[in-house]
């Protein structure tokens, strides 16, 4: 194998969301559908990995197997868990995560919104309601007035189009969604009326973001995206801002060209003029998609599949990246790619594989910024709860006993190399 050189600076690194591994974020809307009967949630996030606590040791594991970079989540309903209030404790929390990764030599790479969001927001409309890019631009201004010039790279909001590739899949009934939860348990009014009044509001007003796939939510998404960017021009002016969207590598069988390029359409076309108001295009990918004319093409039975259920397909993201890089001109991070599996020597294949083929784009002339695998450790996995291995970390359930993974170490061993090296 001949070396493959990244550009300098290239950043590589390992993913969280606050909720999924910080434990106790009980002020959220996530919070809420976990614990109300009758939740389709298979687990709590009571105690995840309690990173709130081990933060410090998890970057310095993280630096000490090689790696560069970490992309972490402040989390809203920590920040501001009532209304208008900010207690001092919680950004001096996340001010002593940016120090301890200046102090490890980690770089940064900041989530305004990882998918929750406080429960007082849902009484006026969540993701539906007008004030929203309001009350999230008054957030970020708040964080980034205190943090922002600690931080290189700002990713508003976590996967704008979540909302919309949930409704994809529920249409495809034969196929499980890729947060884990069935389309009948999500859609439940009795589930979703319990969870609003776990929020102090009623079904009406209830809306999380996992919700706005709609063109009306998707234009308070925007506005809330551009709040952010405001506050990070006047407080983080030498961070590079972008947002992420989850991309599956969407392909056409023969017959079903129209109906692949309408999906594609539906994931990035509607989301790309949100795109293009940043510095970067932040992609996300764990799967390939394929369409004929009939729709969405089964598995075959042959396929390894990962624990998430998804094809083996450390390809995808390579193509994706050369899609967006396409379609938008911008410079490109990969922020998270991932696999779900105990065997670990099959996520070094992954990486390795999926690094082979960003360096070809890369060759070809993709200004690719970075990748950051999902995820630093094994975490909640949203709906799916904690039997999904994503981590380079493995966390003891009982103890939270850290122990760093081989396929840790290889990727460190990438990132200290800058590239794959024979």
């Amino acid at each position: 194998m001949k070396n493959l050189i990244f550009p300098q600076n290239f950043l590589w690194g390992s993913a969280t969301a606050a909720h999924q591994v910080e434990s106790m974020n009980i002020h959220s809307d996530i919070w809420a559908e976990e614990h109300v009967a009758g939740s389709i949630y298979k687990d709590k996030s009571d105690h995840t990995c309690d990173h709130y606590q081990h933060y410090r040791e998890d970057i310095a594991l993280m630096a000490g197997a090689g790696l560069k970079a970490y992309r972490f989540s402040i989390e809203w309903a920590r920040i501001e868990p009532r209304e208008g209030e900010f207690p001092a404790e919680a950004i001096a929390h996340y001010a002593d995560v940016l120090a301890a990764c200046e102090e490890y030599g980690i770089t940064p790479v900041v989530t305004l919104h990882h998918f929750t969001s406080p429960q007082w927001l849902m009484k006026y409309g969540g993701w539906k309601g007008e004030k929203t890019p309001y009350y999230f631009g008054r957030y970020a201004r708040y964080v980034l007035k205190a943090l922002g010039k600690h931080i290189p790279y700002i990713i508003t909001m976590n996967e704008i189009n979540i909302a919309t590739m949930l409704k994809q899949l529920f249409a495809e009934w034969n196929f499980v969604p890729p947060i884990g939860m069935a389309a009948e348990g999500w859609t439940a009014p009795e589930w979703r009326e319990q969870a609003a009044k776990a929020c102090g509001t009623d079904l009406e007003h209830y809306f999380t973001i996992h919700m706005a796939s709609e063109p009306e939510h998707i234009e308070i998404i925007r506005q809330a995206h551009n709040e952010a960017v405001k506050a990070a021009r006047e407080f983080a002016p030498q961070a590079k801002v972008g947002v992420s969207l989850a991309l599956s590598d969407v392909c056409a069988a023969p017959g079903g060209e129209q109906v692949a390029e309408k999906v594609w359409q539906s994931y990035f076309g509607q989301y790309k003029d949100i795109y293009m108001n940043a510095d970067f295009a932040a992609v996300q990918n764990y799967e390939r998609e394929i369409y004929d004319a009939n729709g969405r093409v089964p598995h075959g039975a042959e396929e390894e599949l990962t624990e998430c259920g998804y094809p083996y397909c450390p390809e995808a993201v390579s193509s994706v990246v050369r899609r967006v890089y396409k379609e938008t001109g911008l410079p490109v991070m990969v922020t998270e790619n991932g696999i779900a599996t105990q065997d670990d020597s099959r996520r070094i294949d992954f990486i390795r594989e999926a690094v082979t083929g960003l360096h070809a784009a890369v060759e070809d002339g993709v200004p690719l910024l970075g990748y950051i695998y999902w995820s630093s450790m094994d975490n909640l996995e949203w709906a799916m709860g904690f039997d999904k291995h994503f981590g380079l970390i493995a966390v003891d359930r009982e103890t939270m006993h850290r122990t760093v993974k081989p396929s840790c170490r290889y990727l460190g061993r990438i990132a200290q190399n800058n590239g794959l090296t024979e």
